[in-house]
């Protein structure tokens, strides 16, 4: 009985991962663990979340799936809907209790990641749902490197506006700035130029 189980929790996170909703709400309804953990996937609700399945991040939630849950590749289901762009998903996680300066994954957690990737209304509404502007970690180090490195001159200018440390060392390139110059970005190395970035 425990493996049929297993398999049943096993298979709801493949088809949250491909959309099929209503072969989860079956799932679910047949014994299938909400929670179940395990593999590249993680779980139900970060298979759903990366591929901006709505309707099934709904139904999980609405069956008590743990918001927090950590797990798969990039660490959680905030984290994973920022890097992906699926803002309506970012917001049902934060309204639920999602935990938004959660660490985890390639750019250390969800601000990062929506920075690094240019998700512009995403990152305010992580700020406004207070993600520490200056929090560390991860590949790029922080946020404002993350848009700095890529180019994002209206999220860098948001993240400068909430406070984020123009100075503040991380990343391949060292800081912010070094990552704006070596990557051509002019009209941002002129704003942290402006903000008080130290170009030694």
């Amino acid at each position: 009985m425990g493996r049929r189980l297993r398999a049943r929790s096993n298979h709801s996170k493949v088809s949250s991962n491909r959309g099929h909703r209503a072969i989860v709400a079956l799932l679910l309804e047949n014994g299938a663990d909400v929670n179940a953990q395990g593999g590249y996937l993680g779980n139900a609700l970060y298979a759903a979340a990366s591929e901006g399945h709505e309707a099934i991040v709904t139904l999980l939630l609405e069956r008590g799936v743990d918001v927090n849950a950590r797990g798969g590749y990039s660490g959680n289901a905030l984290y994973v809907s920022s890097y992906g762009g699926h803002e309506a998903i970012v917001a049902l996680l934060l309204e639920k209790g999602a935990d938004v300066n959660t660490q985890g994954g390639q750019y250390g957690n969800a601000l990062q990641a929506a920075s690094g990737r240019g998700h512009e209304a995403i990152v305010a509404l992580l700020l406004e749902r207070g993600a520490d502007v200056n929090a560390r970690g991860g590949y790029s180090g922080n946020a404002l490197y993350a848009a700095s490195y890529g180019g994002y001159e209206v999220i860098v200018a948001m993240l400068l506006e909430e406070g984020a440390d123009v100075n503040t060392q991380g990343g391949p390139y060292g800081n912010a700035f070094q990552a704006a110059l070596r990557r051509g970005h002019e009209a941002i190395v002129a704003l942290l130029l402006e903000k008080g970035a130290e170009c030694e």
